[in-house]
């Protein structure tokens, strides 16, 4: 969900030494609002501990190829705040965009908690999270 933590995690993580990848920027994600399929193998066939972050129409297909499905969660109230504060992504700033976040956590949400092998609280410290994933990282 948008405002959840993830790019900060993200950006916690490649600070320290791991290969990340935001699909919300650098084209990953195509107009029809999936992943770019050839692109996303090669960098699944290339990074064996990539970390990847985005939310698409089509990421169930790619999640054979990932050890862990991480969902980061936080309460509305807590998503809609980060959203009017952050300063990093316009989106999520206006009543329209507040409520699309707010149908999102209803109808997305859930099928995205079925898909994860790991869900997380966004509430907790970037550091605790980054903390947490990294474990992952480094489980055999």
């Amino acid at each position: 969900m948008s405002g959840s933590g993830k790019s900060t995690v993200l950006e916690a993580l490649e600070r320290r030494g791991h290969v990340v990848v935001d699909t919300d920027y650098g084209g990953w994600t195509l107009p029809d609002g999936t992943w770019d399929d050839p692109r996303m193998s090669q960098l699944l066939a290339d990074h064996r501990d990539v970390v990847v972050s985005g939310t698409v129409d089509n990421q169930g297909q790619f999640y054979d190829r990932f050890d862990h499905v991480v969902l980061l969660s936080a309460p509305l109230q807590v998503l809609l705040q980060r959203l009017r504060s952050r300063t990093n992504n316009p989106y999520g700033k206006s009543e329209v965009e507040a409520g699309e976040v707010a149908n999102y956590v209803e109808t997305v949400e859930p099928l995205l908690r079925r898909g994860a092998t790991v869900e997380l609280n966004g509430e907790r410290s970037v550091a605790e999270l980054a903390d947490a994933v990294q474990r992952l990282l480094s489980a055999p």
